[in-house]
Parts: structure tokens; sequence; C-alpha cells
């Protein structure tokens, strides 16, 4: 399987929401089903940093390093879980298109920014800055300087570790593309603070989650990632061993 695009996943903040299944039913491509925790569905906002980008290989000039902040939900086909996204946010048109083009995702482009502070007390703190119709959005988070490895039974690699992802082809097919990359280590989240309307950003039916709090904080340092070419779900989904994909250690 040939890869499609290679780069740094870095800073990544999750604020998982628990929410009504049929909240997202609709969004589920064919063939797949809602990955509960807990026996409850559930959707991220995810804000992280793209860092040396390549596409097949090549850097895009002005579209290496750049912010990303995306709402998605979970899912599984038997026993291979996934995501899919509900719509992804970026600062160029360039990125944008590529992804619509290639694997139609459900990508848009605006104005965005992202600055990293690491403070002396050994904390560091992530502020993501979104405008959207003169409104001015913003994420901020800061994590504790302890570092570790969540096992595999953890709520954290629950909602963090996933190399799968899921979404449908511009005839309504479903499509699955692999992503792999080392299992991330964690920095605990200490708090946060959003100025941030759902509704606005992401769709009227997301208005609910301007009053809730996360039920589930997340934040991984991230690594060096690859993202392979989409297939068809219909072609079924080979393990990682007989894809003969490799982890990237950094």
């Amino acid at each position: 399987m040939k890869v499609f695009l290679t780069a740094k996943w870095q800073n990544l903040i999750n604020l998982t929401y628990r929410v009504p299944s049929e909240k997202l039913l609709p969004f589920v491509p064919k063939g797949l089903e809602l990955d509960l925790y807990e026996g409850h569905a559930h959707v991220s906002l995810v804000a992280f940093d793209f860092v040396g980008t390549k596409v097949k290989n090549v850097k895009i000039p002005f579209h290496v390093d750049f912010p990303e902040i995306n709402l998605r939900f979970y899912v599984k086909s038997g026993d291979k879980r996934g995501v899919v996204f509900i719509k992804e946010l970026v600062p160029k048109h360039c990125i944008a298109f590529i992804a619509k083009r290639f694997y139609n995702e459900p990508y848009a482009s605006f104005p965005m920014e992202c600055k990293v502070e690491d403070l002396e007390n050994g904390d560091r703190k992530i502020t993501h800055k979104l405008w959207k119709d003169k409104n001015r959005f913003e994420i901020q988070v800061t994590a504790g300087p302890e570092i570790e490895t969540p096992g595999p039974d953890s709520v954290a690699h629950f909602f963090k570790e996933h190399d799968i992802g899921f979404g449908t082809d511009h005839k309504d097919n479903t499509i699955c593309y692999a992503v792999s990359h080392p299992i991330w280590q964690t920095r605990p989240l200490t708090s946060w603070k959003l100025k941030f309307d759902f509704a606005e950003v992401y769709g009227a039916e997301w208005a609910f989650l301007n009053e809730m709090e996360p039920t589930f904080p997340v934040f991984a340092l991230g690594s060096a990632i690859k993202v392979y070419h989409p297939f068809p779900l219909s072609d079924g989904i080979p393990s990682f061993e007989d894809l003969n994909l490799s982890l990237i250690h950094i």
C-alpha cells in the first residue's frame, strides 16, 4: 500500500464529549457501527499541528507547517476501530482541496494560528485561534510536565489510538485509509478554556455542545505519522501485518 502523506502531528488536544447515539447515526457511513465507550457514543474536538508535511514525498511551499481543528467520532467495522470526521478545519485552501479531491474528507479553510509555550514550571500552554465571519474562536489548554504512556485499557488509549480513518467517496461508497504511528505518550491536561461556538463552526446540530464540559480530556505529544491511500471498505480491512505498514519511531 502506497503512502500518500507524511508529517509530524504534535501537541494533540482531544476534548471528548459524551453524546446521544442518535446525534451521530446520520453521519455513520454504510457498513459501520458506532464504537461505544462504557456504552455511550462520543465526539471529540481535536486540535493539533502538522509539521514537515509532505504529499507523495513532496513539500508544497507554504503548506508544510499548519494547525488543524476537527470534530470527529468513533466507529468500527467488526473488530476494526476507527474515526469518522464531521468537519476538519485548516488555514490553507490548497490543503482542503487536496483532502476533498483524494479522500472526499469534509475539509474547510479559515484563518487559523497556533501558539505553543513551554512555561518555566514545566507546563505547556497551547492556544489555537480560528476566525470565521469576523468572529474569533479560541481553544486554550495547559498540560502538566509529567509524561506517561497510558495502557491499552485506559481512557486515553481508547480515544487517541486509531489506525483507520473511515469516510465516503464521491459516490457515497464507504472507504477507509490506514494511518501509522507509534503509540503516543501523554501529559495531563490541567486546564482548558474554550471560546468556541460549535454551532457556528460545525453546524446548528452541534449547538448543544456549547453547554457541555468535556467528559474525557486528553493531551498527546504526537509523533511522525504516515497516511496511506484510501481503499473501499468492500475490499475488506486487512491487518497492519498483512499490509506491511511500518510504525515510525522518532
